[in-house]
C-alpha cells in the first residue's frame, strides 16, 4: 500500500519516549514515506538520525517578506506546474548540519532579499552562494523523504500554486513508497547507527 507521513510546521521535540522515535525509525526503515514542511526542519533538534531524515535542522530565517526562488530540477515529478522562477511571500530558511544526501529542486535566490542583515545572512549562507536549498527530497535509511521549506503564512494553504506544490511532493512520497518491508527495519534505539547500504 501506498502511504506517507506528513509533519507540517511541527517544531521542537515531538516524540514523548525512544519507543515512538524506535518506531518511526523503523517506518521509514521499512519503506515509508514522510514529507516535512517549512518548520518542520526545526523538529528534533536533538536526535541525530531525525536530523539526516529530514536533511538538516533549522539555523535562521529572514523576516518575512518578497523574495524569489529557482526551480533547480524542473524534471522531478514534483515539479509539476511549480513555476520555473518563484516569487513569493514567505520566510527564507537556513539550515544547519545539512545532510550531504539531499537533491535540491528548489533554491531561495538570497539575492532576492531586501530586509536582511548582511552580516547574520552571510554567516548562516555560508559556502553556498546566492544559490541556497529551498526544497529537496531524498532516499534515506530505506524511506522516501520530501521537504519544503515554505509554507509560513496560513492563507499559502489557501493559494493555489502554493497547494499544488505541496500535492505534487505528497504524490511523489506516495508514488515512491509502495509496499513496505518490515524485514528492513532494524533500529532498537534512536541512537542506531544508519545502515547505508
Amino acid at each position: 500500500r501506498d502511504d506517507a507521513l506528513v509533519f507540517t510546521s511541527t517544531n521542537n521535540d515531538v516524540f514523548d519516549t525512544d519507543a515512538q522515535k524506535v518506531a518511526f525509525m523503523r517506518y521509514i526503515q521499512s519503506g515509508g514515506g514522510f514529507m516535512g514542511v517549512h518548520s518542520a526542519i526545526g523538529t528534533e533538534r536533538k536526535w541525530d538520525w531525525f536530523k539526516k531524515m529530514i536533511g538538516g535542522t533549522f539555523a535562521w530565517h529572514a523576516k518575512y517578506q518578497k523574495f524569489r526562488l529557482q526551480v533547480i530540477d524542473p524534471k522531478h515529478p514534483s515539479m509539476a506546474n511549480v513555476p520555473n522562477v518563484w516569487e513569493r511571500e514567505d520566510e527564507c530558511y537556513f539550515s544547519k548540519e545539512m545532510y550531504p544526501g539531499i537533491k535540491t529542486l528548489i533554491a531561495h535566490d538570497v539575492a532576492s532579499l531586501k530586509i536582511v542583515n548582511d552580516t547574520v545572512l552571510t554567516k548562516n549562507q555560508g559556502s553556498f552562494g546566492n544559490n541556497y536549498p529551498a526544497v529537496w527530497y531524498q532516499q534515506f535509511d530505506g524511506g522516501n523523504i520530501w521537504f519544503t521549506s515554505l509554507g509560513h503564512n496560513k492563507l499559502d494553504y489557501a493559494e493555489p500554486v502554493f497547494v499544488n506544490h505541496l500535492y505534487e511532493g505528497l504524490r511523489w512520497v506516495v508514488s515512491q513508497s509502495g509496499h513496505r518491508d518490515l524485514s528492513k527495519a532494524y533500529a532498537t534505539s534512536p541512537a542506531t547507527p544508519v545502515r547505508y547500504q
